[in-house]
């Protein structure tokens, strides 16, 4: 059977709604250029892109829902279901899969007892593998809500996200302060972060990014390329003999996570 046409927002979440959706349309000379932007304002509203939002976009631009789903269905970034205020992505590409990032998902599933795209019973956290984050340098890579977190084992991923569950402050190896799902949509939507310090606070490319750059430059290379982490908080050297390397104690060697794959060279035949 054919769906009835999707029910329209509160009035008063309308009203701010468009509001909204008025000054992300005037950023743009068509404003058909608007539709990315402004699914990811209504995912702001409600966790993930519904047939609500799906229809609110689509009088906003004058589109069909037709096309508006065209584009929801094509960008993993757009939920198409309820979910977690934590979205985990564990990062199951060659690099980091051979370095413990298909070992960490799978621990990740049996911990929280969930399946790939599945949320806790909480709410709190949906687990998912992702494709790759360009972060090959710090693998094996887990993210929140699009924050890198770095060099990640499957003891740490588990302690990251029961702190996550239990509202323990976590704080990303990269980038600006960890918000959730529904304000990180926002930001996505073109809208500012207001959060004291919180863009400040974004940072740039960790140190082993930045290593062939300084070589190209000539410059000297950096004595030692450790996790972000180790530099202390916010890029505050470490205090002598400190080795804590991550907020939640993964190691800088983490290829004993996937014991299948040993790190290290192999030799080639005959050698």
């Amino acid at each position: 059977m054919p769906q009835l046409p999707a029910p329209d927002f509160p009035a008063d979440v309308r009203a701010r709604l468009e509001a909204d959706a008025k000054e992300v349309i005037a950023r743009y000379p068509d404003s058909r250029s608007a539709l990315l932007p402004l699914l990811h304002l209504v995912q702001s509203e409600e966790g993930h892109v519904s047939r609500t939002g799906m229809r609110f976009c689509a009088e906003m631009l004058d589109l069909t829902t037709a096309e508006v789903t065209a584009v929801a269905t094509f960008y993993t970034m757009y939920r198409r279901k309820p979910s977690g205020d934590y979205q985990v992505g564990v990062c199951t590409n060659t690099l980091c899969a051979v370095m413990g990032g298909d070992a960490i998902f799978d621990e990740l599933k049996r911990h929280l007892g969930v399946g790939n795209d599945e949320t806790t019973p909480d709410g709190k956290v949906t687990l998912e593998h992702i494709e790759c984050n360009a972060a090959c340098d710090f693998a094996p890579v887990v993210m929140v809500n699009w924050e890198f977190f770095d060099n990640q084992t499957p003891e740490s991923a588990k302690r990251l996200v029961d702190d996550l569950r239990a509202g323990r402050p976590v704080e990303p190896t990269r980038g600006a302060p960890l918000c959730t799902y529904k304000e990180t949509a926002r930001i996505l939507a073109g809208f500012p972060d207001e959060r004291p310090g919180a863009v400040a606070a974004s940072g740039g490319a960790g140190p082993a990014s930045l290593v062939g750059l300084r070589l190209a430059k000539g410059e000297a290379p950096h004595p030692r390329v450790v996790h972000p982490r180790g530099e202390g908080p916010r890029g505050e050297e470490p205090q002598p003999g400190a080795e804590h390397l991550s907020s939640h104690d993964a190691p800088q060697q983490t290829s004993a996570s996937d014991p299948a794959h040993p790190a290290g060279p192999v030799d080639e035949e005959g050698e």
